[in-house]
């Protein structure tokens, strides 16, 4: 906030967000992060596929490293969340609540919401520290190899992600969240000759038992050493949604080489765009971002030549 607007206004304090902010300040750019304080990465019990941390390291961990890197360079992340975000005779101008940010440009690194399995919210939050609940197979199928895994899902995404963690365990159950499954005939003869097991719904709320987490699906009651939900995402793009930008028909934004969105001036980094939803992949896509907002900027700026 203040008179001038800032040369940078990073929506998101994931690994993204912060990514961007030091580059951008290490640019001697002004920078504000704000941040409503529901990155994906915080959920994250303990990641040991992000380089440089041999013994894996806490999602909670790596932000606060991360925020106090930026601090180091004068930037602090903000508790708010963005209300609108429109264009004006100076760039953007973004609101949360009786606060308002101007910018030149803003990068946005609001990342997804994961669309969670039927269970309370504390019972869900202690599954998943305990790994008995996993959202992300590329981070940590390493993590439950030989086990018996369960995927509550239908269709290519559920089949899709049955089929990715088969490489890691014999023991693949996939689970309709419906009544029945929709999957192809060639998805069907697949599964079977892969061995992995199909189970009709509809999923009841799940639960804990001892070290193994119940689905109830169809009047039967399964047991697993993990449940990885596969049940979609909402992508937190309607900032730029509103705006116009171009996006895939489930709102992930369409970005160029540099990051850049359909509209001047706005970049997005992270997993708001198509991506690998990865940590290590933001970061590389905010680092890209934040040289091509510096890059940009100097057109208007000789002075950052």
């Amino acid at each position: 906030m203040g008179t001038q607007p800032l040369d940078c206004l990073v929506i998101g304090a994931g690994p993204a967000g912060l990514t961007a902010a030091i580059y951008l300040a290490r640019f001697h750019l002004t920078v504000a992060v704000v941040d409503a304080g529901k990155s994906r990465a915080a959920m994250i019990p303990r990641t040991h596929n992000h380089a440089g941390y041999p013994g894996g390291i806490a999602g909670t961990e790596l932000l606060a490293l991360m925020a106090r890197q930026a601090g180091k360079f004068g930037v602090a992340a903000e508790r708010a969340a963005i209300e609108s975000l429109t264009l004006g005779s100076t760039g953007f101008l973004a609101s949360a609540g009786d606060a308002t940010w101007t910018a030149r440009t803003v990068l946005l690194a609001t990342g997804v919401v994961n669309h969670r399995p039927p269970m309370p919210p504390g019972l869900h939050d202690e599954a998943l520290q305990r790994g008995l609940l996993r959202y992300c197979p590329v981070c940590d199928g390493y993590e439950v190899t030989d086990k018996r895994i369960g995927v509550i899902g239908t269709g290519e995404r559920g089949f899709g992600e049955a089929l990715f963690l088969r490489a890691y365990s014999a023991d693949v159950t996939l689970i309709a969240p419906a009544d029945a499954h929709v999957l192809t005939a060639e998805q069907r003869d697949q599964a079977r000759e892969l061995g992995i097991a199909l189970s009709a719904g509809p999923v009841l709320p799940l639960s804990l038992r001892g070290d193994r987490i119940v689905v109830q699906a169809g009047g039967a009651e399964l047991e697993f050493e993990t449940v990885y939900p596969a049940l979609g995402s909402d992508i937190r793009s309607e900032l730029a949604l509103r705006l116009g930008a171009k996006a895939n028909d489930e709102g992930c934004l369409a970005v160029d080489a540099h990051q850049r969105t359909s509209i001047a001036g706005l970049y997005a980094a992270g997993d708001v765009t198509r991506g690998l939803d990865q940590i290590s992949h933001a970061m590389g896509e905010a680092a890209v971002a934040a040289t091509a907002i510096r890059n940009d900027l100097a057109e208007l700026r000789p002075q950052l030549r």
